[in-house]
């Protein structure tokens, strides 16, 4: 019997919802807010009952009936490190999603949104793989300073899911395979998949590797810390650098890749070169990520908005084709992605994890 679920997907000045049935959509909407909306809210959990009321009402403008869902998804928040997996939205989870764990950020409201709407039904609630999924072996914590232990934050929803597709598309569990998964979008993650955990991972968020169209990604640690004492910038400023404005954008105005190819093929030869050293710093990763492999790797899976850059591609491919075959999925379907890791424990493949 198939089952209707609702994803809801909170972003910081938007809601994308969708309606599914089993796997197929029956439609999404973005929910856009103006950041006057927003800014009525000092906390990212006020924000709560504004954004489910649009919710709902748009529901009833589609004339959808909410008592036929079978269950409901919000995207995971900043919560602390846990396995991957479907989670149950339980109190604990809850409060944690509320004070926002590891940091304030609008999708600790996906498991709250989905948890009130679900319990007025009577239905499910859970979140799915969030960006704080930790499976990283005990020896990659080490960073060299003590006091500054790496940590897993990345794109572990799209990771996952593209994974979990190439594996069912070749016929095996994605348990059984070991592949190095990379994601390219404002932010960039790569991630050695061992026999279904990511083993070892670059802090998309603020830390390390390579930089892409909006973060810094590592850079000279000693020159950085002199440019924090230099006296020239504030704290936010020097974070705004990191995260926001390195990247692309510190050194060619835009976060857009499709910028960037225009530049090329206008004769932009710095343009040229950038692109160059991100497809650079780009293969290294992946040739480090299979050193944590001991070179055992099945498959290596591009993924995210830049996997549509074909000049970028064909860049890493010539780099890194040595190493293992390529499959690419271009984009991120995050909305499908967390509906299957509902429908996985709805259809009894798999348990939903507590919190």
């Amino acid at each position: 019997m198939s089952k209707k679920s609702l994803i809801i997907n909170p972003g910081s000045t938007s809601t994308k919802i969708g309606v599914f049935e089993d796997e197929t959509l029956l439609f999404e909407e973005t929910l856009r807010h103006s950041t006057e909306e927003i800014a009525r809210y000092d906390k990212i959990v006020d924000q709560k009952d504004f954004r489910k009321e649009i919710i709902v009402n748009l529901l009833k403008e589609k004339d959808f009936d909410i008592s036929s869902l079978d269950f409901i998804v919000g995207r995971g928040g900043m919560l602390k490190p846990i396995p991957s997996g479907t989670y149950e939205v339980n109190d604990e989870l809850l409060k944690d999603l509320e004070i926002g764990r590891q940091g304030q950020h609008a999708s600790n409201l996906g498991g709250i949104l989905a948890k009130e709407i679900a319990d007025s039904i009577g239905v499910p609630a859970y979140i799915v793989d969030p960006t704080v999924v930790d499976e990283m072996m005990d020896i990659a914590r080490y960073s060299g300073i003590p006091e500054l232990p790496r940590v897993s934050v990345f794109h572990a929803l799209n990771q996952k899911a593209v994974a979990r597709r190439y594996a069912k598309e070749i016929g095996k569990a994605y348990e059984e395979l070991d592949l190095i998964v990379v994601h390219m979008g404002g932010g960039v993650s790569v991630g050695p998949h061992k026999h279904g955990r990511v083993i070892d991972i670059f802090n998309a968020l603020d830390g390390d590797g390579a930089f892409s169209p909006e973060r810094a990604g590592a850079v000279p640690s000693g020159a950085l810390v002199k440019l924090c004492y230099s006296g020239r910038y504030t704290e936010a400023e020097v974070m705004k650098k990191v995260v926001g404005n390195g990247g692309f954008n510190a050194y060619l105005n835009t976060n857009d890749m499709r910028d960037v190819d225009r530049m090329v093929e206008e004769g932009n030869e710095e343009a040229a070169r950038i692109r160059e050293a991100f497809i650079l710093q780009m293969s290294k990763d992946i040739g480090s990520m299979a050193c944590v492999l001991e070179g055992k790797v099945d498959q290596i899976i591009l993924t995210g908005g830049i996997a549509y850059d074909k000049a970028v591609v064909a860049g890493i491919r010539k780099r890194c084709e040595w190493i293992a075959p390529f499959t690419v999925y271009p984009g991120e379907d995050e909305l499908l992605a967390l509906c299957q890791g509902g429908l996985r424990v709805m259809n009894g493949e798999e348990k939903a994890k507590k919190y």
